[in-house]
C-alpha cells in the first residue's frame, strides 16, 4: 500500500477512510496520541512511546482496549503492509464514540486511530531557525493530548515568519517548543533542559539526548532556563522524533549557538547512529 488508515480493525488508504461524527476526538479532543518514524519496516523507540502512552491514557482515565504486546504487533502488521522503506507512523486512542456530552454518563470503548504514510526525519544536522511565544497552555503537558490549538497556532506563526520552530515560554522560563523539546549546553558545558513536570512532554528524543549525554560524561541539568540564558548558551538543541538533535542558529532573528560544536556533533552523531542502528 501507498499509506495506510487504520480505524478499529478498518484498514483502507488514508483518503478512503471515515471515522464517526461521534467520536470524542471530533467534539473535545478527548484522546492521546503517539508519533515515531520508522526504517526498513522497524519503528524507533517503539517501546518508550507504548509506555508514555500508557501513562497518558491512565491519567486521562482512558482504557486502552489492547494490552502493550497486542499494540506492537498491530503496529508491525501495518507498518509491514505500507510500502514505503521509510514512514512516519502516528496513532491516537480516543475515549470512545457517543453522542455529544461532557461527562459520558457511561464507560465507553476506546477507539484505536492509526495512519502511516511514507516520510524520512529530517536533516539533524541542518540548523533551525526559531521565534519565541508566551506558553498560553494548560497545566497538563506531560499529558500527550490531542488537543493541539495552541502548537497549531505556534506553527502557524512560525511560518508565517519563515522559521522552523516557536519556543514557548511561562514568564522568563523556557518550557518547550510547538512540537519539540528544547536544551541548551551551557558555557560550562553541562546540558541544561527543563524538568519533566507537568509544564512540558517528556520528549523520548529528549530523554535519547539525556542518555548519551551521561554516556559521555557530560553533566545533565533538569532545571527550567531563562530566555537570557538560552540566548547565551553555547549552543540550543531541539529534539524530536523526527529531529533527533538540531541545532539552532537564530532566535527572533538574533544569532545563537555555534560556541560548542565538537560536543554538538558528537551527541548528533550518536543520535543519528542510534537511529540507524535500531531501525538496521
Amino acid at each position: 500500500m501507498k499509506n495506510l488508515g487504520y480505524y478499529n480493525g478498518k484498514i483502507d488508504t488514508i483518503e478512503n477512510m471515515t471515522i464517526p461524527m461521534n467520536d470524542r476526538a471530533c467534539y473535545f479532543g478527548d484522546g492521546i496520541y503517539e508519533v515515531t518514524y520508522a526504517r526498513n519496516h522497524k519503528m524507533y523507540c517503539l517501546d518508550e512511546h507504548l509506555d508514555r502512552m500508557y501513562r497518558s491514557a491512565a491519567k486521562l482515565g482512558i482504557k486502552v482496549p489492547l494490552s502493550k504486546e497486542e499494540f506492537v504487533e498491530l503496529l508491525y502488521d501495518l507498518v509491514n503492509r505500507v510500502d514505503a522503506d521509510e514512514q512516519i507512523i502516528y496513532w491516537q486512542i480516543s475515549r470512545g464514540t457517543a453522542f455529544r456530552i461532557h461527562a459520558p454518563k457511561e464507560e465507553l470503548t476506546a477507539n484505536v486511530f492509526i495512519n502511516i504514510r511514507p516520510m524520512t526525519i529530517k536533516d539533524t544536522y541542518k540548523p533551525m531557525k526559531l521565534i519565541t511565544m508566551e506558553d498560553t497552555r494548560f497545566l497538563h503537558c506531560d499529558i500527550k493530548t490531542i488537543n493541539l490549538i495552541p502548537a497549531v497556532m505556534a506553527s502557524i506563526k512560525a511560518q508565517e515568519m519563515g522559521v522552523d520552530e516557536t519556543v514557548f515560554h511561562r514568564g522568563e522560563f523556557v518550557t518547550e517548543c510547538a512540537h519539540s523539546n528544547v536544551s541548551i549546553i551551557r558555557a560550562d558545558g553541562a546540558l541544561q533542559t527543563a524538568p519533566a513536570d507537568n509544564k512540558i512532554l517528556e520528549g523520548i528524543a529528549r530523554g535519547n539526548l539525556i542518555k548519551f549525554c551521561k554516556k559521555f560524561g557530560v553533566p545533565v541539568i533538569e532545571e527550567a532556563f531563562t530566555l537570557d540564558e538560552m540566548m547565551n548558551a553555547a549552543e540550543i538543541i531541539v529534539t524530536a522524533s523526527g529531529t533527533l538533535c538540531a541545532p539552532a542558529s537564530e532566535v527572533n532573528g538574533i544569532k545563537v549557538g555555534g560556541k560548542a560544536p565538537e560536543l554538538l556533533k558528537k551527541l548528533q552523531d550518536a543520535l543519528v547512529g542510534d537511529f540507524i542502528e535500531k531501525t538496521n
